[in-house]
């Protein structure tokens, strides 16, 4: 259809219409009601539930990918213009450790799970994990996924004022800008004259599309710890959180 959006040709009488997503309901989680059905729909679509619904195929070649891509940048300049207006007195590196640690995965895996996201995006069944739990990566995913969607639909304002409100205390909560776990863990080894943590991956799992990395760091004299994340970086600052944690007991 010249003009419109895919899905808009399904919206009477096929299983996936306006009434598919619960708009309502969804207000109520992230504080925005679309006025396009279709964006909503193509934000809780992740790429693995095309194989077994032609209809979702048709509508969203792509998942919900180009809207993840869309909402990745909406955060991060949201969440740094509200970071900016709260602490007026920093400076740039504080702010961006504050930055780092408001928009990494597991921050947005916390919010998903808070809101009970999960229950909503449509899925292939190799995405979801034991007892039907959704994949972290997949509930980050998503919920950057949405905030394009809102973008799209209301413009920047409106999605910036759904981060504030999803986000919440977060924004606040640091006493102190948070440091990043592989700084930290270099500067306790260095403290204790030991060579620099060695970061090892050592597998992936999962499908070829949606890899979880493997990934060991070894500090000299010291069991080596281990983490999986959805991307290597992820999997690396895990495994220095869990190797800290250790070190500090």
């Amino acid at each position: 259809m010249a003009g419109g959006h895919p899905l808009q040709s399904l919206l009477h009488g096929d299983p996936l219409n306006a009434t598919d997503v619960d708009l309502a309901a969804l207000a109520g989680k992230i504080g925005h009601t679309f006025g396009r059905a279709e964006l909503a729909a193509e934000a809780l679509t992740h790429r693995g539930a095309l194989d077994r619904r032609s209809d979702l195929k048709a509508a969203f070649p792509h998942g919900n990918e180009r809207l993840e891509f869309l909402g990745d940048r909406v955060l991060s300049l949201a969440v740094a213009d509200l970071l900016l207006r709260r602490f007026p007195q920093e400076h740039e590196g504080e702010l961006a450790r504050r930055h780092a640690a408001l928009v990494r995965a597991e921050t947005l895996v916390e919010i998903a799970t808070t809101i009970g996201l999960g229950a909503d995006i449509r899925l292939g069944e190799s995405e979801r994990g034991q007892g039907g739990v959704v994949r972290p990566t997949i509930l980050a995913d998503a919920l950057e996924a949405l905030l394009g969607a809102v973008f799209l639909d209301a413009g920047f304002a409106v999605s910036a004022a759904c981060v504030e409100r999803l986000w919440g205390d977060r924004l606040t909560s640091q006493a102190a800008a948070p440091r990043d776990p592989k700084t930290a863990l270099q500067e306790w080894a260095q403290a204790r004259r030991l060579p620099l943590p060695a970061y090892r991956e050592v597998g992936r799992e999962g499908p070829p599309h949606e890899p979880l990395f493997v990934v060991d760091v070894a500090i000299k004299g010291h069991e080596p710890a281990q983490a999986r994340g959805g991307s290597k970086r992820e999997a690396e600052r895990l495994a220095a959180i869990t190797l800290l944690e250790r070190l500090n007991q």
